[in-house]
């Protein structure tokens, strides 16, 4: 099974969801990109990962473009810029599905501020792929 998630800049919501992705199905190949992608992951985003667990430090954000000639399973897009502005994919999509997280990282404030808003965003990607791994990834 081969999943794509997308997000703008691949530093936070993307880097969350396809770390959660794996580590509910460790057989999964998930991917996570953006069209306009950040140097690298948010530090926060790393921190609070690591709260749960779940070990992003060596994780890198990537170009969209490197994907869509591929052939995926399901192309997930978790926000509304990623949405508007993502290349036409010239592979095989089976299954394309839009979840919508508010970006933490839009708001300014102090790094504990931050945090707070990584974490429930965090709390909102996991329920929400824990509930597409269960419906469309478990055998029935």
């Amino acid at each position: 099974m081969k999943i794509l998630i997308i997000c703008r800049a691949n530093s936070c919501r993307s880097q969350m969801a396809e770390a959660i992705l794996k580590k509910l199905d460790p057989g999964l190949m998930v991917e996570s990109a953006g069209p306009e992608p950040a140097e690298i992951v948010h530090p926060l985003t790393i921190r609070a990962m690591a709260e749960i667990g779940i070990d992003i430090s060596q994780s890198s954000t990537t170009n969209i473009n490197e994907f869509v000639n591929e052939d995926w399973d399901f192309v997930i897009t978790v926000c509304d810029i990623a949405k508007e502005s993502c290349p036409v994919f010239l592979g095989n999509v089976k299954n394309s599905i839009y979840l919508k997280f508010e970006d933490p990282l839009t708001y300014e404030g102090d790094d504990e501020f931050l945090l707070k808003l990584i974490r429930t965003t965090r709390t909102q990607i996991i329920n929400v792929f824990e509930d597409f791994y269960n419906e469309f990834l478990t055998s029935k």
